[in-house]
């Protein structure tokens, strides 16, 4: 059985058969407003997703932040990375404290490279990560390679890392990676740098 879903109630009485008067009565809903994610009214909150082990997990978690508008926060790591422990579980705690929900909140979630279908995928390759652990923002959908973190000291500077999750939270769907403002948005070097 097919049904469609009612937009409008309308009610026609025929009060005389031959009368040439018909009453209709329209009657509209109280006018409400739809909240959609581009109003600001609330704080965003911040969101971790859990590891991705396939790549369409971490396409559907791209799909997710690029309709909230919300940049996606990526950490790559591997099984055999030491690091990667010990790092984890900062960037864990900073999300959950609320850093980046005053700018607009953030999405994250966890890539392990060495997962046979991510490595099979070549999805690693896609996005240029050539060391363990990497920090990457997607913005839009896009990889935002000009702010990508690949340095251990950089990822065990709690300050630094505060300020790098703020800087991509104040994105908000805007996409760019703060490159120059020329042509090619400061790709081949030209331009100023912000």
């Amino acid at each position: 059985m097919i049904t469609r879903p009612t937009t409008r109630l309308l009610r026609v009485s025929l009060l005389a058969p031959f009368s040439s008067r018909f009453t209709c009565a329209y009657t509209n809903p109280p006018f409400s407003t739809r909240r959609f994610s581009t109003t600001r009214d609330k704080q965003a909150k911040n969101r971790i997703f859990t590891p991705v082990r396939r790549p369409d997990e971490f396409y559907s978690y791209l799909s997710l932040s690029t309709t909230s508008r919300t940049p996606l926060l990526t950490f790559w790591t591997a099984s055999y990375c030491n690091t990667c422990k010990s790092v984890s579980p900062i960037l864990q705690d900073l999300i959950n404290a609320g850093v980046g929900e005053e700018e607009g909140g953030i999405s994250y979630c966890e890539v392990e490279y060495d997962a046979m279908d991510i490595m099979d995928s070549g999805l690693g390759m896609t996005y240029m990560i050539t060391s363990m652990p990497t920090l990457l923002s997607f913005d839009r959908g896009e990889a935002q390679v000009g702010t990508k973190i690949t340095d251990p000291k950089q990822m065990t500077d709690i300050e630094g890392l505060k300020e790098w999750i703020k800087r991509e939270a104040r994105r908000g769907g805007s996409g760019g990676d703060g490159g120059g403002t020329g042509l090619f948005g400061g790709l081949f070097g030209f331009g100023e740098k912000k």
